[in-house]
């Protein structure tokens, strides 16, 4: 334990020097600064013993989070519901969200911040989604016997639980009470450590783009900007996806198409790094949160919140984050019945990147010409479209109501 408490808090120094330059991480220290005080203000706010923790690592694990956070504030009027995060790419695009009563960084994870934390916030039941593994948090919650589930989660081989070192982090497994699968593959992971206590639900993601699809307004600018023209949308992207992505759009059979770059990371830096690329390649190119002008051939949508409706209009999606650190959510833009692509074998992590490739509705590439065929292909007239929403409704009426089995299983 003294290993992983050491590479803790290396892992909290090297932030703080990085917060001098980098903006991301200037948002990650900041957004801890007398952490005790600000979460004591916002509990004293709330007398209640009815306060259920939920933790999200980041903006993709909300969304796995948020059809639970609503349906138990449906359900239990008189229950409180605090959201955690880790990365400020989450907590500064939902920290003014109205579905939970309390938003607040997730302190790092040493041994005493772990007790502060829990000792202040007094939760009836933990929820924690997907990935997220802080040792000395799990240990104290166990310590007080607080109830505490992990949701959605995904085992790998690759996963430190099934390496030799991994030890301690198997050991962790036993701090939850129980551990709500995605799939079979990961139960039968679990089981060779000797971990039984899980069952298999599914992804509570299908639920909520599902509902986003179900309560789609329309977005005029967009509509606008499209017009009669073909649209590729690609989803948070970085600076490696629009270089390839440019190379093949250049180069498209129907000059009748347009391109809208919704990038991952929106802070001034990197939409100027965006807007050089667009330069470079000579293109001519509007930013969403100015004046569109719906002549231009591509839109750099530099505002949150956005995405998941604007497949709506798409022809067809690319999808970024394979060449820094992992491939963006997939099923957003799938559950509107669109063919997508991304980059790499990094998909292969991603149960619902490699169904959607077994069905026939999304490509795996690996360079620009792969891309640009894609492209060529998903855009021509004569692309079945139809049988790609006929195998997409399906999957997803398959795959759908995991949220309500969750809750059953726990007792929400």
């Amino acid at each position: 334990m003294w290993v992983y408490n050491l590479v803790i808090f290396l892992y909290g120094t090297v932030i703080k020097l990085a917060s001098v330059k980098k903006t991301k991480a200037k948002f990650w220290v900041n957004g801890r600064k007398d952490w005790r005080i600000t979460l004591s203000t916002k509990i004293s706010k709330f007398n209640t013993k009815q306060l259920i923790w939920i933790h999200c690592a980041s903006y993709g694990e909300f969304e796995q989070g948020r059809p639970l956070i609503e349906v138990i504030k449906k359900r239990h009027t008189d229950y409180k519901v605090l959201v955690s995060f880790f990365s400020p790419s989450g907590y500064e695009a939902f920290k003014d969200w109205e579905g939970a009563d309390i938003i607040c960084y997730l302190p790092l994870d040493t041994k005493r911040n772990a007790k502060d934390f829990i000792g202040i916030v007094k939760p009836k039941m933990v929820i924690f989604i997907k990935y997220e593994f802080w040792l000395n948090f799990l240990f104290e919650l166990k310590e007080k016997e607080i109830p505490t589930f992990l949701v959605s989660a995904i085992f790998k081989p690759h996963h430190p639980f099934f390496k030799w070192y991994g030890h301690i982090f198997r050991k962790s497994l036993k701090t939850f009470n129980k551990l709500l699968l995605q799939d079979k593959k990961s139960g039968e992971l679990l089981k060779t450590i000797g971990v039984t206590n899980y069952e298999v639900f599914g992804d509570t993601r299908f639920d909520r783009v599902l509902e986003v699809k179900k309560n789609f307004k329309q977005i005029p600018q967009i509509e606008s900007f499209k017009g009669n023209a073909k649209l590729i949308i690609a989803g948070s992207t970085y600076q490696k996806d629009v270089n390839l992505i440019l190379n093949a759009f250049s180069k498209l059979k129907n000059v009748n198409t347009k391109l809208i770059l919704v990038p991952h990371n929106i802070d001034d830096n990197s939409i100027a790094e965006t807007v050089n690329q667009l330069k470079e390649h000579q293109v001519s190119y509007s930013l969403y949160t100015q004046s569109i002008n719906n002549e231009s051939k591509i839109l750099v949508v530099n505002t949150m919140g956005l995405l998941s409706k604007m497949y709506y209009y798409a022809d067809c999606a690319y999808i970024g984050g394979c060449f820094d650190g992992g491939l963006h959510n997939t099923l957003e833009p799938a559950v509107y019945g669109i063919p997508l692509t991304f980059y790499g074998n990094d998909y292969e992590n991603y149960n619902e990147a490699v169904d959607l490739i077994k069905l026939g509705t999304a490509v795996n590439i690996t360079n620009s010409d792969e891309l640009l065929d894609v492209f060529n292909t998903f855009l021509a007239d004569n692309y079945p479209i139809g049988e790609v929403k006929e195998k997409l409704n399906t999957y997803f009426e398959s795959n759908a109501n995991v949220t309500a089995k969750v809750l059953a299983s726990i007792n929400l």
